[in-house]
């Protein structure tokens, strides 16, 4: 049995179909990339499995049990989402928006237990944000507010882990920085699934691409199997080498 199984997934906003009769299976305790060109389905299939919203047809299983169907808490004690430039609440220090992820764990009255605080603080050492903890969430700099998010998806203790082009918007450092800290996740054992726009970065910190054109699964496999010079240019319409990076071996596209 797959860990996450896209079964002839169909979605569309009105009339306008973004996945189509879609099938795809994601391996547990990976990194999988979905790569594509823009409006190929990449965010609306993570947030299609994130249950923001409703396929027209076809079933998101995790481990076998349909996830359009159960209870959203304890869907939220299963699976976390990152979105795309998620908004940060004014008035809210660091540690208050980390708070957040014990959610779905907490009592209906949103008070925070002893353990709640304990795995907050966890987190907050885990991104380097201890120190930052009470200051207001919306004067940290753009690396510091994705590792504040990210700190909050730690303190939701799920075993999978969406994130919706969490680069976006950071300079090289701080994507670098933001792609060890998923691979360090990954190695204490979570499963991703992230959505990247960088084909290098992409091959060098995951262990599976998905490659998407206009909703429709065009490949799947490690970035070795995957990313060839035919595939680049069928899917991105770029004219492309491809050579083994000289310090992960893995491939890398250098534009023609």
């Amino acid at each position: 049995m797959a860990y996450l199984s896209i079964e002839n997934l169909t979605v569309s906003y009105g009339e306008k179909v973004i996945l189509k009769e879609l099938n795809l299976q994601i391996t547990e305790g990976k990194i999988t990339a979905l790569i594509g060109p823009n409006g190929c389905g990449k965010s609306t299939l993570l947030k299609t499995v994130a249950r923001i919203l409703t396929p027209k047809q076809g079933k998101v299983l995790l481990q076998g049990e349909d996830l359009h169907k159960q209870d959203t808490r304890r869907v939220a004690r299963q699976l976390a989402l990152l979105p795309q430039a998620p908004v940060t609440p004014d008035g809210v220090t660091i540690r208050d928006l980390v708070g957040y992820g014990r959610a779905p764990w907490g009592s209906r009255w949103g008070r925070l237990s002893d353990d709640d605080r304990q795995i907050v603080q966890q987190s907050l050492e885990q991104v380097g944000l201890e120190e930052l903890a009470e200051l207001p969430a919306t004067d940290l700099s753009g690396g510091q507010r994705q590792r504040a998010w990210i700190a909050m998806i730690l303190a939701q203790k799920t075993d999978l882990v969406l994130l919706d082009e969490p680069t976006t918007w950071l300079d090289i450092a701080h994507q670098i920085e933001l792609l060890k800290l998923m691979r360090e996740l990954n190695q204490e054992g979570k499963t991703i699934v992230v959505v990247l726009h960088d084909l290098n970065q992409a091959c060098r910190y995951c262990d599976e691409l998905v490659v998407l054109k206009q909703g429709a699964l065009q490949r799947q496999g490690s970035p070795e199997q995957v990313l060839t010079q035919q595939l680049v240019q069928s899917v991105f319409e770029l004219d492309a080498q491809i050579h083994p990076d000289p310090v992960a071996g893995t491939p890398t596209l250098v534009a023609v």
